[in-house]
């Protein structure tokens, strides 16, 4: 409680809170409790303000509804104070809000689309819950653009004064509409009945899953879907291995078909198969491909610069088109949109659908992976075993002070080795294997993944790069 007390206080402070450092590649995220504040409540404010300015909603003509945005907020502590004060920012604009309140990300993605309106979502992600954020999108969840947000950050700089714009503030739910929304996406008629372990991790997938799964004819058991921003239980992070534990567990104790693991807000999805098994992310990335390949022959499907060869392999031996895009939800949502794609996959999990606006949605893949086992004969390690071509090592994560210097200490020592690419990092491609060194857009870190074609040989990849880089950091 102390963290709140200080939150509330930074409210009086002047000039207000909001340090560059919050600003990231694709959204604003930064410590929000604790000695080392990045940005306050009043820095929340200004920001709104801000932002209806570089959206050029302010002075927009009543009942056009281009003078509008749309926000919503996961269950962190400091989320309601700080999505309050960012709507009184933007209210002084003159711009209305309609204000969705608790929202997993994908949830205020289709608000955004819904209602063809920009859309603002407090959340830090899979950050602790000293952390908080903001998420922007334009308006139907097109992504923002960096030129956006270079010039939110100047006009942050610029300290924007507080007017006297009455803008109202409107409160929905879209919570039943977005469930029936995702089910007129997934036939999940006539299923056999399945058993389904969800972890939300303490997150928005609490508030999500009741509604999505009320018509389903499945058994549900949920782990930690109470919501609680301090998360009690593990982070809500599926990508630390240790945080998929529970789920494991429970998959294997209660028999069930799968299982499914959601990041904080609700935007990514892992799923556990019935041995407790992780599914990785570019196997189902592939799954799902191959479906939606079948459903529209010929169509694109999007990936990232470290998602596996597999998925390329088998969207090509199917007639489809890959297209490759830098990591993060901004660019693969920009490039599902230039090149009109059908699916994209991250290997982190998130995965975009045409029909969501291109948007990321962990729900969505989730339902999907439930109807095509629902749909099979068998379980769910065997509908996916002809998906997996590859060994990897998952994201490893290094804190490093200067990870230009570690990428180019590996280069050079690769040099000879493989083909280099620095369009997302660090590539390194040989002839059957890649490493990819990437510094991560949202937390001070060197993110190294690995494939190859065996165990063994991902290991020994992963020692010798983690070698250099320990070395270097």
């Amino acid at each position: 409680m102390v963290g709140v007390l200080r939150l509330w206080a930074a409210a009086d402070r002047s000039p207000p809170l909001l340090n560059s450092a919050s600003f990231k590649a694709t959204d604003s995220r930064g410590l929000v409790t604790g000695p080392d504040v990045q940005w306050d409540a009043e820095g929340a404010r200004l920001l709104g303000a801000a932002w209806a300015d570089v959206l050029g909603l302010a002075g927009a003509d009543p009942g056009s509804g281009s003078g509008r945005l749309v926000i919503g907020r996961d269950m962190r502590v400091t989320s309601p104070i700080l999505a309050a004060a960012f709507i009184t920012g933007v209210t002084s604009r003159g711009v209305d809000v309609i204000d969705i309140g608790l929202a997993s990300t994908d949830l205020l993605w289709f608000a955004s689309g819904r209602l063809g309106l920009p859309g603002v979502m407090f959340t830090a992600s899979h950050n602790p819950g000293d952390w908080n954020g903001v998420k922007f999108c334009l308006s139907g969840a097109a992504p923002v653009t960096p030129d956006h947000l270079a010039r939110l950050q100047e006009r942050v700089a610029a300290s924007t004064p507080a007017c006297d714009g009455e803008g109202t503030v409107t409160v929905q739910d879209l919570l039943p509409a977005y469930a029936a929304h995702l089910h007129s996406l997934v036939d999940l008629t006539d299923i056999r009945r399945l058993t389904v372990v969800a972890d939300a991790g303490n997150g928005m997938a609490g508030h999500t899953l009741g509604a999505v799964f009320a018509d389903i004819d499945a058994e549900l058991i949920g782990l930690y879907t109470d919501l609680d921003g301090s998360f009690p239980h593990h982070q809500p992070n599926p990508l630390i291995p240790e945080n998929l534990i529970d789920a494991q567990q429970a998959v294997r104790a209660n028999g069930a078909d799968l299982g499914l693991v959601f990041d904080g807000d609700a935007d990514r999805c892992f799923i556990i198969d019935e041995r407790g098994a992780v599914v990785d992310p570019s196997t189902l990335t592939a799954l799902i491909a191959s479906q939606e390949l079948h459903r529209e022959p010929g169509a694109t499907v999007v990936i990232n610069t470290i998602t596996s060869r597999a998925v390329s392999e088998i969207v090509t031996e199917l007639g489809g088109q890959i297209v490759v895009s830098k990591v993060g939800h901004t660019s693969v949502k920009a490039a599902m949109a230039e090149h009109d794609a059908i699916f994209g996959g991250e290997h982190s999990a998130h995965f975009y659908f045409r029909e969501f606006w291109g948007a990321d949605t962990g729900m969505l893949a989730a339902l999907h992976t439930i109807a095509l086992l629902g749909h099979s004969g068998g379980t769910l390690s065997e509908l996916v075993q002809d998906f997996t071509r590859y060994a990897s090592s998952g994201e490893i994560n290094s804190t490093v002070t200067d990870a230009q210097a570690c990428m180019a200490a590996v280069a050079e020592a690769f040099e000879s080795r493989g083909d280099q690419d620095r369009g997302d990092g660090l590539t390194i491609s040989g002839p059957d294997w890649w490493i990819n060194l990437r510094p991560s857009n949202t937390e001070p870190l060197l993110r190294l993944n690995v494939e190859a074609p065996t165990t063994e040989a991902v290991e020994r990849l992963r020692d010798e790069v983690l070698a250099i880089v320990a070395a270097e950091a």
